[in-house]
């Protein structure tokens, strides 16, 4: 108990919670990675475009398996703006991911995690792990035809599990597929659970998470993000709250221009975006989001054991980064995360590719 409440006191100090040190003396350190710096507070913003848009189409958006998909429709076309609201709704979700990831990537790069802001990080991952939740449960609600066929095979890969697990747990697997689903197939129940969790569930989580993660942002500063020693720095406020407030201008006057001139739903060929009907048969085309791409296509091409494996270790290394890493050098740091970051660019792209190549190939 002593060494947790050292832990906690180390990166919590109570000295340091004031107004001087939060925010007038604060600092930022400026050099060649500072453009990292605007990401995370490009992503809150993106997330409060969330919320916000996302409590407009409550008002209209119904949350059955017969008036989901109309609502969604009327919404569209009947709601005066409403066809904006919703685009950018979904241009921000997606916006939002890319831009998670991006500063998950820089973060780890800038060694951001080091002591004493392993806090910082644990939320942030909480975070990013969050926000997959929002896209894998927000993907549903439209209830279209690849909306729930893409959640079908998400859910279908869950019980997959069973199968690699020790015979007393390979039923855990269905059970966790059951309670999420909520009946015997994809229907009311999970439409209802997946509703509940990103409207409720999900963004009371958010909340809480990112009040510790800005809190103890705030408390212990940016990291200087390179080797050796940072030569300039400027002032957190105003200098850089004016600049970060300037990015997210660009950033939104960029997704309303989007939201009125190009709808998300025109990357999507018929009849995908059809209403569901549980009697036919499954399109041609089903997937995921693109964000999901990096596990979806090598699922593909490689067994499932080793994805998962992949997937659940890169977790598990994520969480333990500050500990792991912690003699490691920014340098080496850097590589790993230009690495995944080429992997995740390269699999998200041309993973299609990728794999019709492999596919012939044997």
């Amino acid at each position: 108990m002593t060494s947790v409440w050292e832990f906690l006191a180390e990166r919590f100090p109570v000295e340091k919670m004031d107004l001087q040190h939060m925010v007038q003396g604060k600092t930022v350190p400026v050099h060649r990675m500072s453009w990292a710096y605007y990401l995370g507070g490009i992503t809150l913003f993106l997330f409060l475009i969330q919320v916000v848009t996302g409590l407009m189409l409550l008002f209209y958006y119904q949350p059955t398996v017969n008036d989901a998909y109309e609502s969604v429709q009327y919404i569209t076309e009947e709601v005066p703006g409403g066809h904006i609201i919703r685009n950018l709704h979904a241009w921000s979700a997606s916006a939002m991911i890319f831009f998670v990831l991006a500063h998950l990537v820089t973060t780890f790069a800038m060694k951001a995690f080091a002591k004493p802001r392993e806090v910082t990080w644990l939320a942030g991952i909480g975070l990013l792990l969050i926000t997959f939740g929002f896209g894998f449960s927000g993907y549903l609600l439209p209830w279209n035809q690849i909306a729930v066929n893409a959640t079908k095979i998400g859910l279908q890969s869950i019980e997959a599990m069973g199968q690699y697990l020790p015979a007393s747990m390979a039923h855990l697997p269905t059970q966790l597929k059951e309670i999420i689903q909520g009946e015997a197939s994809v229907g009311q129940a999970t439409l209802s659970r997946f509703f509940v969790l990103h409207v409720v569930v999900l963004p009371l989580l958010s909340f809480g998470l990112i009040g510790i993660h800005l809190f103890s942002v705030q408390l212990h500063g940016m990291s200087k993000g390179v080797p050796g020693e940072v030569k300039k720095t400027e002032k957190f406020f105003p200098t850089f709250i004016i600049k970060d407030f300037s990015t997210w201008g660009a950033v939104f006057f960029i997704m309303f221009i989007l939201a009125v001139t190009l709808p998300f739903d025109a990357f999507f060929s018929f009849p995908l975006m059809d209403p569901y009907n549980a009697r036919g048969s499954t399109p041609d085309g089903i997937k995921p989001e693109w964000y999901f791409y990096m596990v979806y296509s090598p699922l593909e091409m490689l067994p499932y054991w080793l994805v998962m494996l992949a997937v659940n270790g890169g977790i598990v290394v994520l969480l333990l980064a500050p500990w792991i890493f912690q003699h490691t050098s920014i340098k080496t740091l850097r590589t790993l995360a230009i690495g995944f970051a080429f992997y995740f660019v390269i699999i998200t792209l041309f993973g299609d590719v990728i794999y019709h190549l492999v596919k012939g190939g044997m």
